[in-house]
């Protein structure tokens, strides 16, 4: 059983160390993430970042981020990492953010980017590939945004997920999978899961796939007018095969009501031959959790008040490695937080009682001054 255990706790080690982690960052070494992270320039009025722990914490430097300054702007920072496709792999984003100025209106949301970003002109109208994370506008806009880059378009998921609206520091991640499955996290706990075939909104992009497909084939079976036309067609006094699969063998067709001698010609085209279908699985020709040429990371958004941090960025093709990291950073400093916070709370407390006490013992000195002038004055 021991052994068994050693064996178990060896694979899991092997697997988190065959990881491949494409970009991570936490802010560790002071200011040098100047030299990795790039401000747009492409607008003057860009808000601007600094790294900061933030008014309460868990760890003075552990929790130190990408922190907005100014209020009421845009803002656009980036930063890039050797490309890499993640065809055939999972893809895992990941990171921290937390509005500690009780976020009204703005985003808190990340972007990834092709490798061809032009960082120092980064902008609204940049290409990216996926945008994830919170969003948060008055009473109605409380959401975790999951866009995706398919065929020139941006498609949204078509559930709504609500996103943390308090101000502490939430973790976010965001995994796709080869078999076009995903899911979200908050905090590591699993909030929406499914299929990114049916919970996009995808039906007008599947039938432009399954008429382009099909055009495909009907042009492949009409460029060969030698072939006899008639074997392809089922008898009419065939019957269908009880083990028929319409997904790999095509729609049943029996032998069409058309005179002997009819030429490939005069077929129309809404007439199918069964052995030329091919399954209607469209979407996976063209995966839409798969990107070539992945090359960076940003943020662009923007935001009425300012104060959102920004933390413990991850992308990799390991879910496990991402657990794993969200417990070594949020994890640890999560609980140390909200007790900063509370104590920061109680001390504002007695702060304000304090003064009040003040006020009302100078409102006292003041009401006895007067009253002992009055006085004094009657007596005369």
């Amino acid at each position: 059983m021991a052994r068994a255990r050693v064996s178990l706790w060896v694979i899991c080690v092997l697997r988190v160390a065959l990881a491949t982690v494409y970009f991570q960052e936490e802010f560790l070494d002071g200011e040098r993430w100047r030299n990795r992270w790039v401000q747009s320039t492409n607008d003057s009025q860009f808000g601007h970042f600094r790294v900061s722990s933030g008014k309460f914490y868990g760890h003075v430097e552990k929790d130190k981020g990408l922190q907005t300054t100014q209020n009421s702007r845009f803002y656009a920072i980036s930063a890039s990492f050797k490309p890499f496709s993640n065809k055939g792999k999972t893809l895992v984003i990941q990171y921290t953010v937390k509005h500690e100025q009780k976020m009204d209106c703005g985003g808190g949301y990340i972007k990834v980017f092709p490798s061809d970003l032009d960082q120092k002109n980064m902008n609204g109208k940049s290409q990216y590939y996926i945008m994830f994370g919170p969003d948060i506008c008055g009473f109605d806009i409380k959401k975790v945004h999951v866009i995706l880059y398919f065929k020139n378009q941006y498609h949204s998921n078509k559930k709504t997920i609500r996103c943390k609206v308090d101000g502490f520091t939430h973790l976010y991640t965001l995994i796709l999978r080869p078999d076009l499955s995903y899911e979200v996290k908050i905090d590591g706990q699993s909030i929406e899961s499914g299929s990114i075939e049916y919970d996009w909104h995808l039906t007008s992009l599947k039938k432009m796939e399954k008429t382009s497909a099909e055009s495909r084939d009907w042009d492949q079976v009409e460029g060969d007018k030698a072939q006899d036309w008639e074997k392809h067609f089922l008898d009419a006094g065939a019957s269908k095969p009880s083990d028929w699969n319409s997904e790999l063998d095509g729609d049943w067709l029996q032998k069409p009501p058309y005179q002997d001698g009819l030429k490939a010609e005069g077929i129309d085209k809404d007439v199918w031959l069964h052995r030329e279908m091919k399954p209607a699985s469209y979407l996976t020709q063209y995966d839409l959790s798969e990107f070539e040429n992945i090359g960076a990371v940003g943020l662009e958004l923007w935001q009425v008040r300012s104060g959102t941090i920004f933390d413990n960025f991850l992308i990799t093709d390991d879910e496990e490695y991402a657990e794993k990291f969200g417990k070594a950073t949020w994890g640890e400093t999560k609980g140390p937080e909200k007790e900063m916070d509370a104590i920061q709370a109680k001390e504002e407390v007695k702060k304000a009682r304090e003064e009040d006490e003040e006020l009302l013992v100078g409102k006292f000195h003041r009401h006895n001054s007067h009253f002992s002038r009055f006085h004094r004055q009657g007596e005369l």
